[in-house]
């Protein structure tokens, strides 16, 4: 069966085409700058790599190219779209109403629909990447995986704000938790090396532009730090994370924001871009190491917060069997993952520096010998996680 997996942001669709239940890659690739300028799509078979800038005003355009990569005599894999049995769409938010896969019908793009504002960046684009495969494969089932569905075995303790209860019965304004595709690819590769035995309390780290940590017992998420929306927890790539609200009422107030400047603030103008004027984890760390005392504080300040995390989470499982360290910076940042277990002794993590001292493709432990804790690394895939739930949905 082949699968394809369409991951469409606001200005990009990642994608692959997946034999299944092989979990073989045919093909993948990336349209991304979307309607701005110099837009590119690659595209990545077994016998070909093609980079190109070409004009790709919208989605529809986007996955039309995608389409014809797929079609090419030359370069292509298939000899028609009804050889696709199912396109699988990462779906970031999905409220409390699912908590598994679903297959597309007109109810559940109305209920996507009515999600948009709880995700403002990336559910429009999820949607029109819907509608649009829709056109482009109309022999194939549609398929939504939602990144809030792994956190939906938290218990209502972990979940509820302390607000007026109205608003979590009526309004439905929670904890719902995101990168939950992620999370759960990485916590069953680690059960299935672990053993079920060794694993029943892990906490997931999940370290990119965006960032999140959730703590996971017996194979199911308790607690994580994102919550109502994709700001809170961790410091990000330009998200701030946690945040005392009286700020929020004293720039209103006192300096004159406006709630949008506020939220564009927040969302786009703080964490590591607010505290170095860069967002990218390897340039802040190339210029700490130079002497740049903003680039020093704010990697220190990112793993501050981690480790306040992981001691939350070690509090809330009553222990911990092991830490996985995924997604771009938590597989590739050295002085991240060192940092985020330094001086961690008293829970039983202590870092093997020399095993640290890589750029990660596999599964890989980075504990000492003397360590009580775990610590591996572990490549996240949320592609094939889209795959595996598609193809279980259908068999």
């Amino acid at each position: 069966m082949k699968v394809l997996i369409i991951n469409s942001g606001s200005s990009s669709i990642k994608y692959q085409l997946f034999k299944m239940p092989e979990e073989e890659v045919i093909c993948s690739g990336l349209v991304e700058r979307i309607g701005l300028a110099n837009p590119e799509i690659h595209y990545k078979s077994n016998n070909h790599s093609i980079d190109k800038i070409c004009e790709i005003e919208n989605h529809e355009i986007g996955l039309g190219k995608i389409v014809k990569f797929l079609l090419d005599e030359e370069v292509g894999v298939i000899k028609s779209t009804s050889e696709i049995a199912a396109v699988g769409h990462r779906v970031v938010h999905g409220g409390s109403t699912f908590s598994n896969t679903v297959i597309i019908d007109d109810k559940v793009k109305d209920k996507i629909k009515e999600l948009f504002p709880l995700a403002p960046l990336h559910n429009p684009a999820n949607y029109e990447g819907i509608i649009v495969a829709e056109s482009m494969f109309p022999d194939a089932a549609q398929i939504a995986v939602f990144d809030t569905a792994f956190h939906q075995t938290m218990p209502v303790k972990a979940y509820k704000y302390a607000i007026p209860n109205k608003l979590l019965n009526v309004n439905k304004i929670r904890r719902y938790g995101f990168h939950g595709t992620s999370h759960k690819f990485v916590t069953e590769r680690a059960i299935e090396h672990l053993g079920v035995a060794n694993s029943s309390k892990i906490i997931t780290v999940h370290l990119g532009n965006g960032c999140s940590i959730t703590a996971v017992k017996d194979g199911k998420s308790v607690d994580t730090s994102l919550g109502f929306g994709p700001n809170e927890g961790l410091i990000m790539g330009s998200r701030s994370g946690d945040v005392d609200q009286a700020i929020i009422f004293h720039l209103v107030n006192n300096l004159d924001y406006s709630i949008d400047e506020v939220n564009n603030m927040l969302l786009r103008d703080s964490g590591l871009t607010g505290l170095t004027g860069y967002s990218d984890l390897r340039d802040i760390e190339k210029l700490a190491a130079e002497g740049n005392v903003d680039c020093q504080l704010a990697i220190d300040m990112s793993a501050y917060r981690i480790k306040q995390y992981i001691g939350k989470y070690v509090a809330a499982l009553n222990g911990v069997d092991a830490i996985v360290f995924t997604a771009g910076i938590g597989e590739n940042s050295i002085l991240a993952r060192k940092n985020a277990c330094a001086d961690m002794d008293f829970f039983g993590i202590e870092l093997d520096e020399k095993k640290n001292d890589l750029r990660v493709k596999k599964l890989t432990e980075i504990h000492s010998e003397n360590s009580k804790v775990k610590i591996l690394v572990i490549p996240t895939n949320e592609e094939l996680e889209i795959a595996k739930q598609s193809y279980q949905l259908l068999k």
